[in-house]
């Protein structure tokens, strides 16, 4: 009899955000008419522990989980303690970002047995096949795991699967209904994954350590095939490409965007500024007549010497970021740009530097949505990491000090505390972005009625105007309120 395994998407959003598990839906897609499984998913579940147990319940003896730094990491920790204890002979094996960048930290607990490093898909299917015909799977490309001594030992890299060669997404293990949402971009929002990896080397970004550099897609008629099944089956407005870098291929993206535009859906994306830049019109045009609303960038810094040190700089200029907010804005799709703040050696100037560069883009694009970031460091050999690391950073070797506050809160680049950041520094920034946030009211958040827009913007007025963005006590009573503090990137 085959083993029966468990795919856990642990919660990985404070906010209940239901998005479907692709990851674990790809996983699955290799273990059909293989191998028993069962989909986990802590963002719809009341109980995933519980459901957990039931399933080994009934035999099944291999635990996946995926797991994210932060809200995934505070609840995939503390359940697979409790289900080691319970269940000693549960084999436990963790996968996905946090896991990548952090295997030795993850098997330093015996909570967790091996680490799938990178897109694991090929590799869990080959650990499971190896396992079960009691084969060698210690030598396995793209596994950590422990030697007899406790150490782990870290397997090299696993080829990158192209996911044009994969099956299709298991969406009949799912309850579709659970994940269709209300966003900015439609009533019936539902999510895709066309492609693997990015072409580009960012040493802030943790997708590098996954692919280095590579990028394998969907072709653009599968895409499309798989956004009219969504349309038509489960009534589907728009959708959410959740893609590392979507735009990677103008000619892909060109031919998409023909595909789905009978469908009269809004879509959105993740870009890179100069990629876009380097559009043709008529791909522009294209892409706004098939629906494109919104698309995400990393402008990152207004600092030509910040973006050389994140590995940015050359292709990447402020000047680029003040060009698309204008092409955005001339065929009306709102840009979201995320920046990166505070950063070492010199965080105050940093600071000033964006704030000013900031209220350039918005003259240019009013709308352009801003999320501002503090920098995390990211186990890359690089300048800002190296800067953070004189500065006394260093990553915590337990998964026990991963889940205390201080370092959950780090790792949604929102972190309080940094040995270059002091506490006037990190209330600038957040003073800042309440402002700004009341002036410019996002438009991702759909229960933003006019009314609460046109108050934020009356109360944030005075102040952006005069630059005094020292506490803002009026602002703060407004939010109890209602909430608006920051846009929220519609894809996350």
């Amino acid at each position: 009899m085959k083993p029966r395994i468990v795919l856990y998407n642990p919660r990985s959003s404070p906010s209940g955000k239901k998005i479907l598990p692709l990851s674990l839906m790809a996983l699955g897609a290799v273990l059909e008419g293989l191998y028993e499984y069962s989909i986990v998913d802590g963002n719809v579940s009341s109980d995933p522990l519980q459901e957990i147990r039931d399933q080994a319940g009934r035999g099944a003896d291999v635990l996946a989980v995926t797991v994210m730094p932060g809200p995934q990491l505070s609840q995939a920790y503390p359940h697979c303690v409790t289900l080691k204890k319970e269940l000693p002979g549960l084999m436990i094996v963790w996968g996905g970002y946090f896991p990548t960048l952090h295997a030795s930290a993850c098997l330093n607990s015996p909570a967790v047995d091996i680490v799938v490093c990178g897109y694991g898909e090929l590799t869990f299917l080959e650990l499971l096949n190896l396992r079960e015909h009691n084969g060698d799977w210690r030598a396995l490309p793209g596994l950590t795991w422990r030697d007899g001594n406790g150490a782990a030992v870290e397997n090299p890299p696993a080829m990158i699967p192209n996911p044009d060669d994969l099956p299709a997404y298991p969406y009949h293990r799912m309850d579709m209904a659970r994940y269709v949402r209300n966003t900015c971009l439609g009533s019936r929002t539902l999510s895709h994954h066309s492609s693997y990896g990015c072409p580009f080397l960012c040493n802030f970004c943790a997708v590098v350590n996954m692919v280095n550099g590579r990028w394998l897609a969907q072709s653009a008629t599968r895409v499309a095939k798989t956004v009219e099944l969504l349309v038509h089956r489960w009534q589907a407005n728009a959708i959410e490409f959740h893609d590392n870098n979507f735009f990677t291929s103008e000619t892909r993206v060109a031919e998409v965007a023909e595909q789905i535009a009978p469908l009269h859906i809004s879509w959105w994306g993740e870009a890179r500024i100069d990629t876009l830049l380097k559009y043709s019109d008529k791909t522009w045009k294209l892409m706004r007549d098939a629906g494109l609303k919104m698309v995400f960038m990393g402008a990152e810094s207004a600092s030509m010497e910040t973006m050389k040190r994140m590995a940015k700089g050359g292709t990447m200029t402020p000047e680029k970021t003040l060009a698309i907010a204008a092409k955005t804005k001339e065929y009306g799709i709102v840009p979201e740009f995320s920046f990166i703040v505070g950063n070492p050696p010199d965080p105050e100037a940093d600071l000033n530097s964006n704030i000013r560069f900031i209220r350039q883009i918005k003259k240019v694009n009013p709308k352009s949505e801003i999320i501002l970031y503090t920098y995390s460091p990211v186990p890359l050999d690089g300048d800002l990491y190296h800067a953070a690391q004189e500065d006394g950073f260093h990553f915590p070797d337990t998964l026990e000090d991963w889940v205390n506050p201080y370092w959950l809160q780090f790792a949604s680049q929102r972190h309080t505390q940094a040995p270059w950041l002091d506490r006037s520094l990190r209330r600038r920034i957040r003073n800042f972005e309440r402002v700004l946030n009341a002036y410019y009211p996002t438009s991702t958040d759909p229960r933003l009625d006019a009314p609460r827009r046109a108050l934020l913007r009356a109360a944030g007025s005075w102040r952006y105007y005069t630059r005094l963005y020292g506490f803002p006590l009026e602002l703060r009573a407004l939010q109890k309120l209602f909430r608006y503090q920051r846009p929220e990137t519609t894809g996350f």
